[in-house]
C-alpha cells in the first residue's frame, strides 16, 4: 500500500500547486518587487527607488484615512452580520413555540420561507445591489427618505451618501444586507446538525432560549462562526467594499474621502493616476493587514473543539 505513495500524491498535486504558484504566489512576488520601483504601469522602463514609496505611504494622509475605514469595515461588518445571522438562524431552527403534538424544539412558523427571503440578496450581483441602494439613498426621490416622510418625519431627511458622517455607515449597511442571508443559511445548516436531544436535555434542566443559544448552540457552532468571521473580514477588506464604494459614492470615495478604503485607493492610484508602483505599495500594506486580521481572529477564536 505504501509503494509509490509519494509519486501518486505529487502527481495529483503538481498541476494545481503549479497553477496556484503561477496565478497567486507569483503576482504577490511581482507586486512586492514593483513596490520598490517607480513603475507607472504603462512604461516598460522603470528604476528601483528603494523604500521611497513606503516613506511616501507613511506620510500620506489619504492612506491613513483609507486604512482606518478598511479596519472599520473589517471589524464592524463581521460583528453586525454574524450577530444578525446567528439570531435569525436560531429563530428559524430553535426559536419557535412548541405546537400541540409537535416536537419540543422547532423553528418559527414559515421558517423555510424565511430562509429563501434572507438568501434572496445572494442571487443579485453586488453591483446591482449597490445601484439599487444608491437610488434608495437619494435624498430627494429615494425610498429611504420617502419612507421617513411617509411616517411623518419630514424634518429627518439625511443626505446619506452626501454626508461625510453618514456615508461610510450607509455603505456598510448595504454590505450587511447583501451578506447576512448567506450566513443565515450557513448557520441554519450547522444548527440543523446539532442533535435535538441536547436541546431537550437543556429544556428539562430549565434552560431558556438565551441559555440554550449561549450554552449549546454557539459552542457547537463556533468553528463555523470563526470561519465566517475570517471570510467576512476578507470580503470587507477586498472586493465587496470596493464594489459598493466605487458604485455608490461620489468621487468615488467621497465626500472628502469619507468612504475611501484601501482597495479603492489602490485602484485609483494604479488606473486613475498612473502610479502603479505606489499602488502596489499600498497593496502590500493591504496584504499585511488582511493576513494580520485573519491571524488575530483565528488566534483569539481558538478554543477546545466540541464533538457530539
Amino acid at each position: 500500500m505504501q509503494h509509490g505513495k509519494y509519486r501518486f500524491i505529487v502527481g495529483f498535486l503538481a498541476l494545481p500547486l503549479g497553477l496556484y504558484a503561477l496565478f497567486v504566489i507569483w503576482p504577490f512576488v511581482q507586486s512586492i518587487y514593483y513596490s520598490f520601483t517607480d513603475w507607472t504601469g504603462l512604461s516598460p522602463e522603470f528604476e528601483t527607488v528603494g523604500l521611497d514609496n513606503y516613506r511616501r505611504m507613511l506620510h500620506d494622509d489619504i492612506f491613513w484615512k483609507s486604512l482606518r475605514h478598511s479596519l472599520v469595515f473589517a471589524f464592524v461588518l463581521p460583528v453586525v452580520t454574524i450577530a444578525l445571522a446567528l439570531f435569525l438562524a436560531f429563530m428559524i431552527n430553535v426559536g419557535g413555540r412548541r405546537r400541540k403534538g409537535g416536537p419540543a424544539i422547532t423553528g418559527v412558523r414559515g421558517s423555510s420561507f424565511y430562509k429563501i427571503v434572507y438568501f434572496f440578496p445572494q442571487v443579485l450581483s453586488i453591483a446591482i445591489v449597490a445601484l439599487l441602494f444608491a437610488f434608495a439613498y437619494n435624498p430627494d426621490s429615494g425610498a429611504v427618505n420617502s419612507v421617513l416622510r411617509g411616517i411623518g418625519l419630514d424634518g429627518v431627511q439625511p443626505l446619506w451618501l452626501g454626508d461625510p458622517d453618514l456615508a461610510l455607515w450607509a455603505v456598510m449597511a448595504v454590505l450587511v444586507w447583501s451578506t447576512v442571508g448567506f450566513f443565515v443559511v450557513l448557520f441554519s445548516a450547522g444548527m440543523a446538525s446539532i442533535p435535538v436531544d441536547l436541546y431537550e436535555a437543556a429544556l428539562l434542566d430549565g434552560a431558556g432560549r438565551a441559555t440554550m443559544f449561549f450554552r449549546v448552540t454557539l459552542p457547537l457552532l463556533w468553528d463555523t462562526v470563526r470561519s465566517g468571521w475570517v471570510y467576512l473580514g476578507i470580503l470587507a477588506l477586498g472586493a465587496e467594499s470596493f464594489a459598493v464604494v466605487q458604485i455608490m459614492t461620489t468621487g468615488p470615495g467621497g465626500p472628502d474621502y469619507s468612504t475611501t478604503v484601501l482597495v479603492l485607493y489602490v485602484y485609483q492610484k494604479a488606473f486613475r493616476d498612473g502610479q502603479a508602483a505606489y499602488a502596489t505599495t499600498i497593496g502590500v500594506a493591504l496584504l499585511v493587514v488582511t493576513l494580520a486580521f485573519a491571524a488575530v481572529v483565528l488566534r483569539l477564536g481558538r478554543r477546545e473543539r466540541l464533538e457530539y
